[in-house]
């Protein structure tokens, strides 16, 4: 039989957190954000329970030609633009948007050959400080390419960088709200502004457009993390505080199980000493599985897991294909372990519970990006029809 560790997409999760998404973003219309392989579900898995959003947003051209051959004849917008001048070529071919972020994005498009003009989003840094224009530059940019043949319309974008929290005692998006508003106030073109963290924590503003966050109420909103069940301002709110389901369970099973001594120790580098007499269980997942391997590194330090539905922890270090859990909580609540008994590592239980990805992401220290994004190709992975 085959090495007993699987990943299970929910597509049922995925639809129910973009009809969460689409609730918060109010009026505004919803990028499905598909970058890095879709957060590592796989586009063409998670297709089906996300083309109900009005356009996808991704970074790569290749990721764009396979939404295309899925039939995806709506918007795709590449988040960080071209990468060359060529890149307009298949942004032709393929009618794509694009981000304009540099000067060098619209010497390009000046010297672009096309019958068909490109819908861009001129990107402003209003404090990101990565991608864009600042406020004082902004407007000399968007002049340029008003003027250009080969635009056909110019939209507005800026991305924040506190959206899940606070920043110097204030709500971390008003300093970035402010400089765009400030930099486009009589510019005419479509808005979009808030990532997942900002539509889901200003809601209210979004569907009343309230107050200073007015401008959040834009045009567009681009989810991303939240699509995927994880809490984009973890660990302020877990994700069913948003009501966001889980979208990916990361699965094994028992392939040993270990009665070991107080006294003795665990694993690699012996970082786990046992207590009192115990037993683990082995479980087939390591870092190579994608796996973090500073889940447990210490003593005391153990991220989650449940088997058979009981929360319990690791023990021991992770090491390339086996980690090591303490099997006590799950044996006294429902008697002996055995082979074969299941182990899930992030996501949803057959028994009932489910494990979110953002507890085993802090616990090493990591975000539930990183992991999701990481799960390695020699897991095999199932996908949950929706009913």
């Amino acid at each position: 039989m085959p090495r007993p560790i699987q990943a299970t997409i929910h597509l049922d999760a995925l639809r129910h957190n973009l009809q969460r998404c689409r609730a918060a973003a109010g009026d505004a219309r919803v990028w499905a954000v598909v970058k890095a392989n879709a957060y590592g579900h796989g586009i063409e898995r998670a297709y089906p329970a996300l083309r109900g959003a009005d356009g996808f947003a991704l970074l790569d051209l290749a990721e764009a030609e396979r939404l295309r051959a899925l039939g995806w004849r709506g918007p795709i917008l590449l988040l960080e633009g071209c990468f060359e001048p060529r890149d307009l070529e298949v942004c032709s071919r393929l009618n794509l948007w694009h981000v304009v972020h540099c000067d060098e994005q619209i010497d390009w498009l000046s010297q672009h050959k096309t019958h068909q003009p490109h819908r861009v989003f001129l990107k402003m840094n209003s404090g990101m400080n990565r991608l864009g224009f600042g406020p004082a530059a902004f407007r000399a940019a968007w002049t340029r390419l008003q003027a250009l043949p080969q635009v056909a319309e110019v939209s507005l974008m800026t991305h924040f960088s506190d959206a899940d929290g606070l920043r110097r005692g204030r709500e971390g998006v008003l300093h970035q709200v402010e400089a765009f508003v400030a930099a486009t106030a009589d510019l005419p073109g479509e808005r979009s502004l808030c990532n997942s963290a900002a539509t889901l924590r200003h809601a209210l503003a979004l569907r009343l457009g309230s107050g200073s966050a007015q401008a959040l109420a834009a045009d567009w909103v681009r989810a991303g993390i939240a699509l995927y069940g994880s809490a984009p301002d973890h660990p302020n709110h877990d994700a069913a505080h948003w009501d966001l389901q889980p979208t990916m369970t990361l699965a094994s099973r028992l392939i040993a199980i270990q009665h070991v001594p107080a006294g003795e120790t665990v694993g690699y580098g012996s970082t786990y000493t046992a207590a009192r007499d115990m037993r683990i269980g082995i479980v087939a997942c390591g870092y190579a599985d994608g796996y973090p391997r500073h889940a447990s590194l210490g003593q005391d330090h153990g991220a989650p897991v449940l088997v058979r539905g009981v929360r319990t922890r690791l023990v021991g270090r992770v090491s390339m294909d086996m980690l090591a859990v303490d099997l006590t909580p799950v044996e006294a609540h429902g008697g002996p372990c055995n082979l074969g008994d299941e182990v899930v590592l992030w996501g949803r239980s057959a028994h009932g519970p489910s494990l979110p990805v953002d507890e085993v992401a802090a616990a090493a220290d990591t975000i539930a990006y990183e992991l999701l994004c990481a799960l390695a190709p020699r897991v095999p992975v199932a996908v949950e029809a929706m009913p």
